[in-house]
C-alpha cells in the first residue's frame, strides 16, 4: 500500500512538474503581440503587394511591438477567392481581395460590372465606391464573413481584354474567343455579350494555363500583366476600353479586430485612412509604368474611340435587368449606384 502510494504520489509531483513550465509559459507569452496575418495572391512586385508591404511596416512601428505582422505572397495560403472562407475559419487575420473574388459569398460585390459603370472616368467611379454604394456592401461584409473594412478601397485601375494570338482591333474580334475573367457573373456576362467564352482560372494558374492554349486571352490590368509578365505566357495583344474598375477591399476578421484595444482599432483604421489617397496615387502611376512596360515587351494596345465605348455602353444598358437578375444585385445596391451616378455627371 505505501509503495502504492509513493509510486502515486511521484506520478503526481512529476505531472505537476512537466506542467508548471506550461503555465509560466502562459504567463510569459500574454503579452507577445497580436499575430496579423495577410493573404494575396498576386506576386511580390504587384503593386496591392507593395501597398500592404508598406502599410504593414506602418504599423509594427506605430505598434510598439504589440502587433506582429506576416504577409503571405503569390497565392501560397489561399487564392482571392477562398481568403473570404479563410477569414471565417479563422485562417488568416487579413485579406484586400478583388471585389469580384467576393460575389460566390456575397452576390451585391459584382455591383462595379453593372453597364451604367462601363468605361466611367476615375473620379465618377470614386463617388461610387467611397459612397452609399460602398458602405452597404461593407456592411454585407461584416455580417456575412464576419470581417471588418477597415477603410476607403485600394484601387487596381481599369481592367481590359488581353489576347494572345488573336489581334484585338475592336470588340468584333472578341468573338468567339475563350476569355479567363477574375469570377463573378458580371464579368461572365460582359464575356458573352461580347461572344466569346468565359473562362475562370485562378490568377496563380493563369501564366501555365496561357501558355498550354487552355484559353485565348484574359481580362485583367496592364499592372497585373506587367507583374506576371505576361507576354512570357504569350500576351501579345489589348483592347483598353476601361470596362471596369477594379478595386482591392482591405478587410480584417472580426475575430482578430475584436482582440484588438480600442486605440490599436483607431492606430489601423487611421494609418488606412492617412496613406490611402497615397496609395491610390501609387496604383494609378503603376498602371501608367505598367502599360509603357507592356508596350516595350512588344504587347500592342488598341483603344475604342469615345463614341464607340459610349455605344457599347449603351448596348449593355439595354440588357441591364438582365445582369442584374443574372448577378443577383439588390434593387437597394443598383439605386444606390444610380444616385450616385446621377449626382456625378
Amino acid at each position: 500500500m505505501n509503495k502504492s502510494m509513493s509510486r502515486r504520489t511521484f506520478m503526481i509531483t512529476t505531472a505537476a512538474n512537466v506542467a508548471a513550465p506550461a503555465v509560466f509559459t502562459r504567463a510569459v507569452t500574454a503579452d507577445e503581440p497580436i499575430v496579423l496575418r495577410c493573404s494575396l495572391e498576386t506576386v511580390p512586385s504587384h503593386a496591392r503587394n507593395i501597398t500592404i508591404r508598406d502599410y504593414f511596416s506602418k504599423i509594427e512601428a506605430a505598434a510598439h511591438g504589440r502587433i506582429k505582422t506576416q504577409l503571405y505572397e503569390s497565392g501560397q495560403l489561399f487564392p482571392d477567392l477562398q481568403v473570404g472562407k479563410a477569414l471565417l475559419q479563422g485562417q488568416i487575420e487579413m485579406a484586400a481581395p478583388g471585389s469580384w473574388s467576393l460575389t460566390g459569398l456575397i452576390a451585391d460585390a459584382d455591383f462595379l460590372q453593372l453597364p451604367l459603370l462601363y468605361g466611367r472616368p476615375i473620379d465618377a467611379l470614386h463617388r461610387v465606391v467611397d459612397g452609399l454604394p460602398g458602405k452597404l456592401l461593407a456592411a454585407q461584409i461584416e455580417a456575412k464573413l464576419g470581417a471588418h473594412v477597415i477603410g476607403p478601397w485600394l484601387d487596381l485601375g481599369f481592367f481590359n481584354w488581353y489576347s494572345t494570338a488573336k489581334p484585338l482591333k475592336s470588340y468584333g474580334d472578341l468573338k468567339g474567343m475563350k476569355i479567363r475573367n477574375n469570377g463573378g457573373a458580371g464579368q461572365a456576362w460582359r464575356t458573352q455579350f461580347m461572344g466569346a467564352v468565359p473562362n475562370t482560372t485562378p490568377l496563380p494558374n493563369v501564366a501555365l494555363a496561357l501558355s498550354q492554349g487552355t484559353f485565348d486571352g484574359l481580362i485583367t490590368s496592364n499592372e497585373t500583366v506587367a507583374s506576371a509578365r505576361y507576354w512570357e505566357a504569350g500576351i501579345r495583344y489589348a483592347l483598353e476600353d476601361h470596362q471596369f474598375i477594379g478595386e482591392y477591399i482591405p478587410i480584417v476578421s472580426l475575430a482578430f479586430w475584436t482582440k484588438l484595444s480600442p486605440d490599436l482599432q483607431q492606430l489601423l483604421t487611421g494609418l488606412w485612412q492617412e496613406n490611402v489617397s497615397v496609395y491610390r496615387a501609387n496604383m494609378a502611376d503603376a498602371q501608367a509604368r505598367a502599360r509603357d512596360t507592356i508596350q516595350e515587351h512588344g504587347i500592342a494596345i488598341v483603344v475604342p474611340a469615345p463614341e464607340e465605348l459610349d455605344a457599347t455602353r449603351q448596348k449593355m444598358i439595354a440588357e441591364q435587368d438582365h445582369i442584374v437578375k443574372q448577378s443577383k444585385i439588390s434593387a437597394e445596391m443598383l439605386a444606390a449606384v444610380s444616385t450616385v451616378l446621377a449626382g456625378a455627371g
